[in-house]
């Protein structure tokens, strides 16, 4: 099973140098792969080009670039460019975003999401994997009347989609190559979401699909403060269905109820119920929250799971 870790450059110095730095260490840590949000800042696709170009080891992705206030062609050039720029190790992640940012940041309704996703996928995945496209949806068009090709860049670029409720599997067991769960614990990954991207894949005469899951979560000693700040720090996802039903169905009541924190035998537990869940990808997000010798801590052990066999 391949851990990976999501990076979070939040301290004062320039982010991207920052990014490097991260990667590195987890490189150095044995972990395998390095995954950068997409929020109002910066581009998750360039910085994720930029960090997979410094540091090789390392497979890079975007979790996850929101459909709304996008459209297929730049995603895809900028997915194209990071796949050249990383020789094949970048992997494009989606998601529906929330009707909150949406609607605030970019003043759009946050109407039709299931539609656009399956649109936004049918269209990008024709870009991917030959430089152009034919496209005529209800909500998108994408035509490609110049090529739309990369050089360098391999065809195919990975498509993993943020999806959590049913109609989002669905579309994403269909359409993408996997699934980037967050927040989900091993019960609603084992009871809910793997078998329902793995059905819908498995009827579109699709491979079995990619389960990324995105773990909140860090070795630490002081366990009760840890999930105490962490508690507070994801508050914001409790306001949003679709990780207040996920949540639920992990046997939580708040978000932190599914943040890993322990020691290393606790962790790597916790490890193991993802992967015998279904999880074919572990990342841990959040491992930043108790300080650098915590994350540290936590990376080391993850690079030694990554590096155990999974039977």
């Amino acid at each position: 099973m391949t851990i990976g870790v999501a990076l979070n450059a939040t301290g004062p110095e320039n982010q991207i140098d920052a990014s490097v730095r991260l990667a590195k260490e987890a490189a150095l840590a044995g972990l395998r792969s390095a995954w950068f949000g997409q929020t109002f800042g910066a581009d998750s696709p360039q910085l994720a080009a930029i960090v997979g170009r410094e540091v090789p080891q390392l497979h890079v992705g975007t979790s996850a670039i929101p459909v709304f206030g996008r459209h297929p062609l730049p995603v895809a050039g900028q997915a194209l460019t990071a796949q050249a720029a990383t020789h094949g190790r970048y992997h494009l992640g989606l998601a529906l975003g929330t009707k909150l940012l949406t609607e605030t940041g970019f003043g759009l309704p946050f109407e039709r999401p299931i539609a656009r996703l399956r649109e936004f996928l049918t269209a990008i995945r024709q870009l991917t994997e030959t430089g152009a496209a034919d496209f005529h949806g209800e909500l998108l068009t994408a035509t490609t009347p110049i090529p739309a090709r990369v050089p360098g860049a391999d065809a195919g670029v990975p498509l993993l989609v943020a999806a959590m409720g049913p109609q989002a599997l669905r579309a994403t067991g269909e359409l993408a190559d996997g699934t980037l769960p967050y927040l989900a614990g091993p019960r609603a990954l084992g009871e809910h979401i793997v078998p329902a991207v793995t059905a819908a894949a498995r009827a579109a005469g699709r491979p079995a699909p990619r389960i990324v899951a995105l773990v909140h979560g860090v070795v630490t000693d002081d366990v009760d403060a840890v999930r105490k700040k962490v508690t507070e720090q994801l508050a914001f996802y409790e306001q949003i269905p679709s990780y207040a039903r996920v949540i639920e169905l992990s046997g939580g009541q708040r978000a932190g109820d599914v943040s890993v924190i322990g020691d290393e035998e606790t962790v790597a537990a916790e490890v193991r119920r993802y992967r015998d869940a279904g999880a074919t990808e572990v990342v841990f997000a959040g491992t930043e929250v108790a300080g650098d010798a915590d994350r540290l801590r936590t990376w080391r052990l993850l690079g030694e799971l990554a590096d155990r066999p999974t039977g």
